[in-house]
């Protein structure tokens, strides 16, 4: 790289140095990707029926009251009884996959949401995910 610099260079910062504007600081701009979650809700201890119905009022709840991010928490499923019942899928008992697939799979729900991701380590990793509601219209 060459130490150089060229007159319109320099005649460029100088005039920029001489205006007041302020550039925008980008890493602000970043917090608007991150969003925080507004509110959040624990299924741990319901059964399937139960979180379904609890997770349905509540987004219905949140989608009303215009709330963004919503982190619902599941639990890994390390401690389910649902191993001991053959009759029961291991898998698909565990709330941490059905109430994904109850929210995908709810037409009603689905008008409301924009995505649904996994939550980072720190709000529960494996055993919550996020769910970003659309604007209320």
């Amino acid at each position: 790289m060459t130490d150089n610099i060229s007159n319109k260079d320099k005649k460029d910062w100088e005039n920029f140095l001489s205006k007041k504007d302020k550039l925008t600081d980008k890493d602000l701009n970043q917090d608007t990707y991150k969003t925080y979650i507004s509110k959040s809700l624990d299924l741990h201890g319901f059964s399937l029926d139960e979180a379904n119905k609890k997770v349905e009022s509540f987004l219905n709840d949140c989608f009303e009251k215009s709330v963004y991010k919503v982190l619902i928490v599941t639990g890994k499923g390390l401690h389910s009884q649902n191993d001991k019942d053959p009759y029961k899928s291991n898998k698909l008992g565990i709330l941490k996959y059905s109430v994904p697939e109850f929210i995908k799979n709810n037409s009603e729900l689905k008008k409301k949401i924009k995505n649904i991701s996994d939550a980072d380590i720190e709000n529960g990793g494996a055993g919550a995910f996020y769910v970003f509601l659309k604007k209320k219209l």
